[in-house]
C-alpha cells in the first residue's frame, strides 16, 4: 500500500473511493438536505406578483444568456429600469462588458464611502469575483451577501431575506446608508428592491440593479449608484435643512467635479480656480454622504467624466449648469477655465487672470517633458480622451483613441479637438476595434486594456496598461502636464528589449503550435469547420423558434 493510501485510510476513505480524485478528509460524506428553504416550507408560500416571475427558477442562472435574462427581467417588472439604462448607456458593437463585471464599479463607489454598508444579491461565483477584485484594489471593508436558490427566487423568499439583512445591518451608530445591489439573476427574476424601506432607524436604504445584460461597463455602473445617491440627497435637501460636509469650509462658490480623479487633481484645480474667486468643490462620487449635499450646492458641475448621465440628470434637476471636458494641457485648460468662468458669471478680467496664472506653467512643463512616438490608446475608465489630449500636446503622434464609454454631448469638445489633430475617436470601442487600430497604425507604444497590451507584446510592441499605469496619475493643470512623459518615454525606449525577447523565443511557435514538440501538432481545419457549422445551425434554429408565428 502506498503512502498516499495510508493517508486516505487514516481519514476513513478506502483505496477504491478515490479513483480519479484525491480526498483529504471526510467532508464529502456530510449529509446534504435538498429542496428545503430556511424559514418554512417554500412550496406553501404564495408567490406574489412582485416577487415571482416566469422562468425564475432553474435555467435562469448566469449561463442563460443575455437576451434570455433581459426578456425574463422585462416580464418580471424590470422593463422600466432596463429602458432607462438603454437610454442612459446606449450599447455599442458588444452587448456585454468585455472588461469586467459592471457591478464592480458601483461596488467600488460604495466601498469607498465612509459609514456606508454594501450588500450584494447574486450568484455566489459573481459575489466571490467582485469581492476578490474589490479587495485586490484596496477595499478594507466587508461586503454583505444574501444567497439564494431557485425556490427562494420563485417564492419571493429572497426579497424577504434581503429585507431581513438590511434590517439587521441598519445601525445608525455605524452607518449613514446601506447600498443593496441586485446582480444578473435577481434582476432577471424581478427581485423588487424598490419595495425596501427608504430608511430604517435613520439609515438610508439605496437599492440598485446592476445586471451585466443591461449595463455595458463598470464605469457606467459608478454613475448608477452615484445618481441614485444624488437623487436621494436632493430630495432630502428639498424637504429641509441638511448637514454640512466637514470639508465644506470655504465660503466661495464651488465647482463640483464629476468623475473619479487622482487625489492631487482637485487640489491643482482649486489653485487654478482661485483667481476667479471660485473654489474646488466635492468630487462625485463622494467619499461620505454629507458631501452629496455640498456637491448639489455647487455653482457649476464640471463633467470631468462625461458619461455620468444619471448624475448629470440630478444636477440639472437641482438647477446646476454642467460644463464638459477638463483642464488638461494648455488648450484644454484655457477652454475649460473660459467655460467655467462664463457659467459662474465671472468677470472677464478674472478669467484672463486665471488663464495667465496657469497657462504659462503648463506650456513650460509640456516643453520640458516632450513625448516622441506614435501611440494608440484605449481603455474603459472614461478619461481616455483627456489622456489623449495631454499626450498630443506633449508632442506624441496619437492616431487612435478608443473608449468603452458612450458618446455624450459633454465630450464633444474633446472629440472635436482630437479629430482636428489627426486622431480617430471610437466610442463604445470593442476589443476587436482596439486591436485592429493597433495593427493598422503600427504604433511605437500601445496603451490599452490587458488583452490589448498582451496582443501588443506578442508582436514585440511596447505597451502600457491604461488603468494602473496611465489613469492613476495627475492629469490636470501644471502638475499633470509632465506626469505622463517619463513612463511613456521609458516604455517607447524599451522596444529593443522586446526585440531581444522575440529573437530569443523565435521558433517556439504560436497559438495551437506554441511549445517545443517532437512533431508539430496538426491543425484539423475540417473538424473545426464542421463544429462551427453545427453551432451556426443550432443558433439559427434557436432564433427561428423565438420568431412570432402568424395565424
Amino acid at each position: 500500500m502506498s503512502k498516499q493510501d495510508d493517508i486516505l485510510l487514516d481519514h476513513g476513505v478506502s483505496g477504491n473511493d478515490h479513483v480519479g480524485e484525491v480526498v483529504y478528509d471526510d467532508a464529502g460524506a456530510a449529509p446534504v438536505t435538498l429542496g428545503e428553504v430556511a424559514g418554512g416550507d417554500a412550496a406553501q408560500r404564495p408567490a406574489t406578483e412582485e416577487h415571482a416571475t416566469e422562468g425564475s427558477g432553474d435555467g435562469m442562472g448566469c449561463h442563460a444568456g443575455a437576451d434570455e435574462m433581459r426578456r425574463a427581467a422585462e416580464k418580471a417588472g424590470k422593463s422600466e429600469i432596463l429602458a432607462q439604462y438603454a437610454k442612459d448607456y446606449p450599447q455599442g458593437p458588444h452587448d456585454q462588458p468585455q472588461s469586467m463585471c459592471p457591478a464592480f464599479g458601483s461596488l467600488r463607489v460604495g466601498l469607498r464611502m465612509k459609514r456606508t454598508a454594501t450588500i450584494l444579491s447574486g450568484s455566489a461565483c459573481c459575489v466571490y469575483g467582485l469581492t476578490f477584485t474589490s479587495h485586490f484594489y484596496g477595499a478594507k471593508r466587508s461586503v454583505g451577501y444574501v444567497p439564494f436558490n431557485s425556490e427562494t427566487l420563485v417564492t419571493g423568499k429572497l426579497f424577504e431575506d434581503i429585507k431581513e439583512a438590511v434590517e439587521k445591518t441598519a445601525d445608525p451608530d455605524k452607518y449613514d446608508a446601506i447600498v443593496v445591489t441586485n446582480l444578473c439573476v435577481p434582476t432577471a427574476s424581478g427581485v423588487p428592491l424598490r419595495l425596501l424601506p427608504k430608511e430604517i432607524n435613520g439609515v438610508r436604504i439605496i437599492g440598485i440593479d446592476v445586471p451585466g445584460f443591461g449595463v455595458p461597463t463598470h464605469a457606467e455602473a459608478k454613475d448608477i449608484l452615484a445618481g441614485a445617491m444624488l437623487n436621494y440627497a436632493r430630495r432630502e435637501a428639498e424637504e429641509g435643512p441638511v448637514q454640512r460636509a466637514a470639508s465644506d469650509r470655504a465660503d466661495l462658490p464651488k465647482v463640483t467635479m464629476l468623475g473619479e480623479m487622482f487625489p492631487a487633481d482637485p487640489i491643482g484645480i482649486g489653485q487654478m480656480l482661485a483667481p476667479m474667486g471660485l473654489a474646488a468643490g466635492p468630487v462625485a462620487p463622494t467619499r461620505e454622504w454629507r458631501e452629496l449635499y455640498a456637491a448639489l450646492d455647487g455653482a457649476v458641475v464640471a463633467a470631468i467624466h462625461p458619461f455620468y448621465t444619471a448624475s448629470i440628470r440630478e444636477f440639472e434637476a437641482a438647477g446646476r449648469p454642467v460644463v464638459g471636458s477638463a483642464p488638461v494641457g494648455r488648450d484644454g485648460t484655457a477652454a475649460w477655465l473660459e467655460a467655467i468662468g462664463e457659467a459662474c458669471g465671472v468677470a472677464r478680467a478674472q478669467i484672463d487672470a486665471a488663464k495667465n496664472a496657469s497657462l504659462g506653467a503648463i506650456a513650460g512643463a509640456l516643453g520640458a517633458c516632450p513625448v516622441k512616438g506614435r501611440i494608440t490608446l484605449s481603455g474603459y475608465e472614461g478619461s481616455e480622451l483627456l489622456v489623449a489630449r495631454l499626450l498630443i500636446e506633449s508632442g506624441a503622434d496619437v492616431r487612435y483613441v478608443g473608449t468603452a464609454c458612450p458618446r455624450t454631448k459633454w465630450s464633444d469638445g474633446d472629440r472635436e479637438w482630437l479629430e482636428a489633430h489627426g486622431a480617430q475617436v471610437q466610442y463604445r470601442a470593442s476589443l476587436e476595434q482596439d486591436v485592429a487600430a493597433m495593427e493598422e497604425f503600427q504604433p511605437d507604444l500601445a496603451i490599452g486594456t490587458t488583452p490589448v497590451v498582451q496582443k501588443a507584446k506578442e508582436k514585440a510592441t511596447p505597451a502600457l496598461y491604461f488603468t494602473n499605469l496611465i489613469s492613476a496619475r495627475p492629469l490636470m493643470g501644471p502638475a499633470g502636464a509632465g506626469s505622463l512623459a517619463q513612463v511613456v518615454n521609458a516604455a517607447i525606449k524599451s522596444k529593443s528589449r522586446f526585440d531581444e525577447m522575440r529573437a530569443f523565443f523565435e521558433g517556439v511557435g504560436e497559438g495551437d503550435k506554441a511549445g517545443v514538440w517532437e512533431d508539430t501538432p496538426d491543425i484539423h481545419g475540417d473538424f473545426r469547420r464542421k463544429q462551427r457549422r453545427k453551432l451556426e445551425i443550432k443558433a439559427k434554429r434557436e432564433a427561428s423558434l423565438e420568431e412570432p408565428v402568424g395565424c
